[in-house]
């Protein structure tokens, strides 16, 4: 009888075992989290062209002699760097070279501006821009130094490609009476950037 009572016993613990390890087999999961996209990645390299206009006063500009009001075209190419030291500052340093055509005068025109702006969403940053570069004369002639301040949009339209607008004031260090306009021109222009 002591026999039977004992296998029973041990019949009747195998079979609770059994039934705990099969209600370990059901695990609750927490649901996996869905991925959402960070957004365009600001920081680094980059590169790309521009075309525009630009439009002399009357006064003289850097080799462009006092006359009439002109508008010239633009093409030319930039290359720089992005920096994000706190969110959502941007801090950022690029070179430009430009060559200015129209009304019978060409010029280049090289600058290295600093950049600081705010990345208002992901895919959209406004900047301000100043800098200092020179002007080459008709047929490389001469150089001036020249200046520019303004400032842009630029907008990310694919992982790693921008489409920027941009508008500056630029004057020149040739003459510094009270007569010379701080800005003697301006120059407008929209680019295509690859960023790396």
């Amino acid at each position: 009888m002591f026999v039977r009572s004992l296998s029973l016993g041990v019949a009747a613990a195998a079979v609770m075992v059994g039934g705990a390890q099969a209600a370990d087999l059901i695990i609750p999961t927490t649901p996996q989290p869905i991925y959402e996209s960070a957004g365009f990645d600001w920081e680094g390299l980059y590169a790309g062209a521009r075309i525009g206009a630009q439009w002399v006063g009357t006064n003289d500009y850097g080799n462009i002699p006092a006359g009439a009001s002109i508008t010239q075209g633009v093409v030319g190419a930039a290359v720089g760097v992005n920096f994000i030291p706190v969110d959502p500052f941007l801090l950022g340093a690029e070179v430009t070279g430009d060559y200015v055509w129209g009304n019978n005068l060409s010029t280049g025109e090289f600058f290295a501006n600093l950049r600081a702006g705010a990345v208002v969403t992901d895919n959209v940053l406004v900047y301000a821009l100043g800098g200092v570069g020179v002007q080459s004369g008709p047929n490389n002639s001469s150089t001036t130094g020249l200046y520019q301040l303004g400032g842009g949009v630029e907008v990310a339209v694919t992982d790693a490609i921008t489409v920027r607008g941009e508008i500056v004031g630029q004057g020149d260090f040739n003459n510094t009476g009270a007569s010379d306009p701080f800005f003697e021109t301006a120059k407008a222009t929209v680019g295509v950037f690859y960023h790396f």
